[in-house]
């Protein structure tokens, strides 16, 4: 029933992969930023229009789920679904208005490691999303959200081992506290990716 039903409504799993693959963009000029350094202003720049994009996408697909009747998984697994995929680009975004708005000089091995983690967990989010519309999938779905959970706890120890590097070499505060939140936030971007990794592994089990 659940394959018969799908092609009658909407398009929310082709919104879903146009979602994923702005995040997939935005992480790749994340880690371009946290590599080189260089082109500040364009690089946020290009982050913030990206996250512009996703936020329409988000919008459509929440203005689909309004208008439509019938829906190919439950309406809450949806909405979840859509908006915490925003909570992915919104703090890329922060993050690297961050940097520029700290007027950062020099950024670090850690940040750059955290960077990659975070592109990392994006592409596996494009990944889950893209076989979302078959659940014979399944079984390489839920393999694929185990992998952004051991992800996750990757940038969890490069952000522990960051601080406490951090506060043991820093001798500048206010360079300390800017590195912080930077770290910090790219920690998060991993946290939604998990986030993103539970709904749809609760999706798999509603409907599998």
């Amino acid at each position: 029933m659940f394959g018969r039903l799908m092609p009658t409504e909407g398009k929310f799993f082709e919104l879903f992969i146009q979602h994923a693959d702005l995040c997939v963009k935005g992480g790749k000029e994340m880690v371009s930023l946290m590599t080189t350094f260089d082109d500040l202003e364009n690089r946020v720049h290009a982050i913030e229009s990206l996250e512009k994009q996703a936020d329409k996408v988000t919008h459509a697909a929440l203005e689909m789920l309004h208008k439509t009747f019938i829906t190919p998984l439950d309406r809450d697994d949806i909405h979840q679904l859509i908006t915490r995929m925003d909570d992915i680009l919104d703090l890329m975004e922060d993050a690297a208005q961050t940097v520029s708005l700290y007027d950062i000089k020099q950024i670090t091995a850690e940040a750059k490691r955290l960077a990659e983690l975070c592109l990392a967990c994006c592409e596996k989010v494009r990944a889950c999303v893209g076989l979302l519309h078959n659940m014979d999938n399944a079984r390489e779905i839920l393999g694929i959200c185990a992998e952004i959970d051991r992800l996750e706890s990757d940038a969890d120890h490069v952000m522990r081992a960051a601080m406490s590097k951090l506060f043991r070499e820093e001798p500048d505060v206010r360079n300390l506290i800017k590195l912080k939140a930077i770290y910090e936030i790219l920690e998060s971007v991993t946290d939604r990716c998990e986030d993103v990794a539970n709904i749809i592994e609760g999706i798999i089990v509603e409907n599998a």
